[in-house]
């Protein structure tokens, strides 16, 4: 548990790792995003 304690009283730690959720979070979104978008734009292409 020593470890959770520093990562919450070391503002550079929590800082740094939430930075790296944050982007890890995006990234996900929007590949998602761009996969979506594009199985959309392939089946309007398909069905015109």
């Amino acid at each position: 548990m020593d470890v959770l304690r520093e990562f919450f009283t070391d503002p550079v730690l929590f800082f740094s790792f939430t930075g790296l959720a944050i982007l890890l979070a995006m990234g996900v979104f929007y590949t998602w995003f761009f996969i979506k978008k594009a199985a959309e734009a392939e089946d309007a292409k398909q069905n015109s």
